[in-house]
């Protein structure tokens, strides 16, 4: 078995079934880790939610912000903002198939043999693996809660509290594990959240670094794989940290690693995408 993790598709099927093509990646065989943003802003939302539905056995995947998005706009239409790429998700037959499957799946995910974690955005320098991970879990058991599910997804939105607090409750401890999971870019070294910033590392407001690199960062020399930074263009001088977003659905490439061997494939985009 050979495990591959792949960058944020965010809707883009087709540079992703050129990679796997370009590997031989047999479902029966293989894994396939997705670093979350499965859909939005890219032409094949739909059929990148059904390609990999079909072969979930073969699937490990984690939310991103997009995939979130994805589900509250399911209960509440309204949320949909000008760009997305959902409204067909959200009307096809299949929809609820489709989206019970997405809300089963992890914020973060870590195989203990590898000794490698996987997330969509990141991990606060403040949490330990072992703290990272029951966090993730509390925000898991509430998207799998039919009772708890709306109250969070309704919640979710915000980026106050912008930083961790043992004593908080309810959806705002649920909204701030999850800006930390998959919205996070730069912080400072108690946790504290910069959601605004969106470019490269050279624009950290001041006091502020990208997450990855806090010298006192807890998870200091954990593997870690990541998306959702695309203007990182995947060059992260983290050791054991791999950043996988390359900006596929904005014209570059999508990118493809070998988990174990650590070799890339890429995917220039521009020359599949519609």
């Amino acid at each position: 078995m050979t495990v591959y993790a792949v960058g944020d598709l965010q809707g883009c099927l087709d540079p992703l079934k050129c990679l796997l093509a370009r590997v031989a990646f047999d479902p029966a065989r293989d894994r396939l880790w997705l670093v979350g943003d499965l859909v939005n802003r890219g032409p094949q939302s739909l059929e990148t939610l059904r390609f990999l539905y079909a072969m979930r056995e073969a699937v490990v995947c984690v939310l991103g912000n997009h995939d979130l998005h994805l589900l509250a706009a399911a209960h509440n239409i309204e949320r949909l903002k000008k760009g997305d790429t959902l409204r067909e998700i959200l009307e096809a037959p299949d929809r609820d198939e489709l989206l019970d499957w997405l809300r089963l799946q992890k914020l973060l995910h870590y195989d203990a043999e590898r000794d490698i974690v996987m997330v969509h955005a990141g991990i606060p320098p403040q949490w330990s693996l072992k703290k990272a991970l029951r966090c993730a879990e509390e925000v898991e058991d509430a998207l799998r809660d039919d009772a708890r599910l709306l109250p969070f997804l309704d919640g979710m939105y915000g980026n106050e509290p912008s930083r961790w607090d043992s004593d908080l409750k309810g959806v705002t401890r649920l909204r701030v594990i999850t800006n930390y999971f998959t919205r996070m870019r730069f912080c400072k070294a108690d946790g504290t959240l910069d959601l605004k910033t969106k470019e490269g590392v050279g624009s950290a407001p001041p006091g502020y670094l990208p997450w990855f690199n806090h010298k006192q960062r807890k998870t200091a020399g954990q593997k870690i794989i990541f998306g959702h930074w695309a203007a990182l263009e995947g060059r992260c001088d983290a050791p054991g940290v791999t950043a996988l977003d390359t900006g596929c659905v904005w014209g570059g490439a999508m990118t493809l690693l070998n988990v174990d061997s650590g070799e890339p494939y890429r995917c220039d985009c521009k020359e599949l995408m519609p």
